[in-house]
């Protein structure tokens, strides 16, 4: 891709949230930023998720996700979802069994746990299409947006 197009997709602004995900006993975070509502009736929400992300299998097997708004000040959660070990990003923070079994944080502005209804890879991510069937809002802070943050994904991995 050429540097100027990289530079240009750069501009494009994105909230920042946590992507949780559970099939059977394994469980896991991400940082995702490539997120839409993309229906009102049903509620969908489309995420996108690169293929070689652990989050991605667990997605495929189990059909769920979550998707959690994050405060502008709960920066701390970049890092802590950037980790390698899907145990450790866990510890030490309040989450709750979802309807799904995936895993809500309780310390974000609100989420939305999503049955996945279609899947599709028209790139080199993987567009998984999800209804939402549960919802709550805790906190009316601002969100947390890639304004917000220095870096810039550019969707390599």
């Amino acid at each position: 891709m050429e540097k100027t197009w990289l530079q240009a997709l750069g501009k494009m602004t994105y909230g920042i949230y946590v992507l949780t995900t559970r099939h059977k006993s394994e469980i896991n975070g991400m940082i995702a930023s490539w997120v839409s509502q993309i229906s009102h009736d049903p509620p969908l929400i489309m995420i996108a998720v690169h293929p070689n992300r652990y989050s991605n299998n667990l997605i495929r097997q189990s059909g769920h996700f979550v998707l959690h708004v994050l405060a502008r000040d709960r920066n701390d959660f970049l890092e802590r979802f950037k980790g390698p070990d899907p145990e450790s990003k866990f510890e030490s923070i309040s989450w709750f069994e979802g309807k799904t079994g995936c895993p809500v944080l309780k310390d974000c502005l609100a989420y939305m746990e999503c049955e996945v209804t279609a899947d599709y890879s028209p790139g080199n991510h993987t567009l998984f299409i999800g209804e939402v069937k549960d919802a709550q809002v805790f906190s009316e802070k601002p969100p947390l947006s890639t304004l917000d943050y220095s870096g810039v994904y550019i969707g390599k991995d």
